[in-house]
């Protein structure tokens, strides 16, 4: 095998190792959220810095594949697509970190937490950032495709879930802080399918070599 095919190999494990990572914290930062599970809240906030390692590693990798060689075609789309894959993937990851920091916040109010569609929310997010990963890599655009069309549904649960948090917080005012809380855990949930889908648009582009951003190419 060629030293550059070796250099990009190496390359997918890397982002690979980082998504299994990322997708763990993910799992463990809202099991810590719902279960109020400390432990799991401080192995994702000490777990972070081995994601930023790894988006550190893998831009040095992409900087480094680049400088030495000119990649063209389907080298240079997953050069592309690894520089990108991997901003959205250290963000997810900082998401995480920002959920579990919120879970002593919400603890004195569980019983709205569990009173709106909070966990099927976050089970769809969850379930998109996965897929995403899934699709990335084994080069499937069409489950990719399949990760975009779903981010609606986690837009809608975040439109229903705000309604009802306002109208909660209007009828009890102490509910007030743990409501703003909880507004923000939706709004962490969102940018999460949101940054799915942006790594599901880069797998389109990786393997069809189409730009589906914003409906572009469809």
């Amino acid at each position: 095998m060629r030293h550059f095919e070796l250099e990009l190999q190496t390359l997918r494990e890397t982002i690979i190792r980082m998504s299994s990572l990322v997708d763990e914290q993910i799992d463990y930062a809202i099991s810590a959220l719902l279960t109020s599970n400390e432990e799991l809240k401080k192995l994702v906030i000490e777990r972070d810095q081995k994601v930023n390692e790894f988006d550190i590693q893998i831009d040095q990798q992409c900087e480094r594949i680049l400088a030495r060689t000119q990649p063209v075609a389907i080298d240079l789309r997953l050069l592309l697509t690894a520089l990108n894959v991997n901003r959205e993937l250290e963000r997810i990851g900082d998401i995480a970190v920002n959920i579990a920091e919120r879970t002593d916040a919400v603890q004195s109010h569980k019983d709205i937490l569990y009173g709106v569609h909070f966990s099927e929310m976050a089970d769809k997010a969850r379930e998109m950032v996965k897929h995403s990963i899934d699709a990335f890599i084994h080069e499937d655009a069409a489950l990719a495709r399949e990760v975009c069309c779903q981010d609606e549904i986690v837009d809608e649960y975040n439109h229903e879930i705000f309604d009802a948090l306002v109208s909660q917080m209007k009828s009890q005012p102490d509910t007030i802080e743990s409501g703003a809380h909880l507004m923000i855990l939706t709004r962490h949930l969102e940018r999460l399918a949101d940054h799915a889908t942006n790594i599901a648009e880069n797998v389109v582009f990786l393997v069809d070599a189409k730009i589906i951003k914003h409906g572009a190419g469809e």
